[in-house]
């Protein structure tokens, strides 16, 4: 299957899990699980949520994470603090990047905003370089828009 019918596969389901409002930490741990299980080349796939300064781990796949991260630091709080989706090609050149999983390469992080507001992170990982592109920016804005 090609990425594009991939990931609109990958769209119908999440959207058919979170159309039923049972809450954001329900939704999310589903949506990481949809993510984690269907994405190739990930090693990692979760939310975290801002709580005043700080972003604090959400529901996740993968190896066990840092439990919170500052804002304007690593990627996740990096782009809060900008309100923009990074897609980092190799985390070891990004300057401050929080190792949490060593085989960790590459990684996109998405914003979740409400009423333009931050509400927190849908952070995915790859142990792969340069894995991420705009067309997986796209689609993974569109999933965190469901929360």
């Amino acid at each position: 299957m090609n990425k594009t019918a991939l990931y609109a596969a990958l769209l119908q389901q999440a959207r058919a899990l979170t159309e039923t409002r049972f809450g954001s930490v329900t939704n999310a741990a589903n949506l990481a699980a949809l993510l984690y299980q269907n994405l190739p080349d990930i090693n990692w796939a979760g939310f975290y949520f801002l709580e005043g300064d700080m972003l604090r781990l959400g529901p996740f796949q993968g190896k066990p994470a840092c439990a919170e991260i500052p804002l304007g630091k690593g990627v996740c709080g990096t782009a809060v603090v900008k309100g923009e989706i990074l897609i980092v090609p190799d985390v070891h050149a990004f300057a401050g990047h929080i190792a949490c999983d060593a085989a960790s390469r590459s990684e996109i992080v998405v914003p979740l905003m409400q009423n333009g507001r931050p509400r927190g992170v849908l952070d995915i990982d790859s142990p792969v370089l340069n894995r991420f592109d705009e067309e997986d920016a796209q689609f993974l804005q569109k999933i965190a828009s469901l929360l």
